[in-house]
């Protein structure tokens, strides 16, 4: 199999989602640190134009939002599985929720009041005012929390992780689930990138414990790449898909080998367009050949995106 190579950057939280899990899978993977803003030419000679972070990439193909990097990576290796059964789908669930309901009412916590300051205070001020607006444009389909309400509910999803956290170490038990991942990268930040604002952990010290024991996973082995490595690796490979399910399922009138255009439902608005090679009960393929990275094939989740026909 060729080489997991994982596109991001340090202070990403859906990267550190990921950087767990390969930690806890004992998996070897290589680093290509990514821009946290536009333009990032690089990825999207392998994305078409996708720009969230991360992105996974397995020779040539590339498989964008954790969601979908959670299924490859536990089909690559399935013990310890983030999915046990049983209870599998509340696991899937309450990832959702994480990832979704969690994430965004932490983000709009930690970048009010001082937590601004502690991301870019020894910045120049262009940096600060260049990430909102790189920010600003991936989120215009969206409703942001104000401060006041972002702090009342992430308080409020803390105390129901706590409540989880009565009975076992972890979220759903003794063991960590794709729960546990995607429930704690937003607090990860909190507690990293803006530590001024993270007194708001302590009013639930269960959950602060349950921090340290996700904390002491670890990364896993990485070994530092670079963009250009990526882009040949893509251009020697031929696309194999490691996806498991194939069934085509047609929920749009779009038959295979349609063009076709795939893009976020909500945050991150720019498309990619390539041919429709797969459309199964979990996910959307695509593909595109690119000057640089040849022809590769990029994977979507189908929760969180909507298709249709290019152009």
């Amino acid at each position: 199999m060729a080489d997991l190579i994982l596109h991001h950057y340090a202070t990403s939280p859906f990267s550190e989602k990921v950087r767990l899990i390969l930690g806890y899978k004992k998996l070897a993977w290589k680093s290509v640190i990514i821009p946290q803003i536009m333009p990032k030419p690089d990825l999207m000679a392998l994305t078409g134009g996708y720009r969230k972070t991360p992105v996974l990439q397995v020779g040539a193909d590339i498989y964008c939002d954790t969601a979908l990097i959670c299924d490859v990576l536990e089909h690559l290796a399935p013990m310890p599985s983030i999915y046990p059964e049983p209870g599998k789908g509340l696991a899937r669930t309450i990832a959702q929720w994480g990832d979704n309901a969690v994430f965004w009412a932490a983000m709009a916590y930690n970048f009010g009041g001082t937590g601004a300051a502690d991301l870019f205070g020894k910045a120049p001020p262009e940096a600060g005012k260049a990430f909102a607006e790189d920010r600003k444009a991936m989120s215009v389909n969206m409703v942001r929390h104000r401060p006041a309400d972002a702090a009342a509910a992430y308080k409020s999803y803390l105390r129901r992780m706590s409540d989880m956290l009565d009975d076992g170490d972890y979220l759903l038990g003794a063991l960590p689930t794709v729960a546990d991942f995607a429930c704690y990268h937003p607090l990860w930040f909190t507690r990293k990138r803006t530590p001024s604002r993270a007194g708001v952990l302590q009013l639930t010290p269960a959950v602060v414990d349950w921090m340290d024991r996700m904390a002491a996973i670890g990364h896993g082995e990485m070994v530092v790449s670079d963009a250009n490595h990526a882009i040949e690796v893509a251009k020697s490979s031929q696309p194999q898909s490691l996806l498991s399910d194939s069934a085509f399922q047609d929920e749009h009138g779009l038959p295979l080998g349609s063009m076709v255009s795939i893009v976020s439902e909500s945050f991150g608005p720019e498309p990619t367009e390539g041919e429709l090679v797969a459309a199964t009960r979990t996910h959307y393929s695509l593909r595109r050949t690119d000057e640089r990275a040849g022809t590769v094939q990029v994977h979507f989740p189908r929760i969180g995106y909507s298709m249709r026909a290019a152009g």
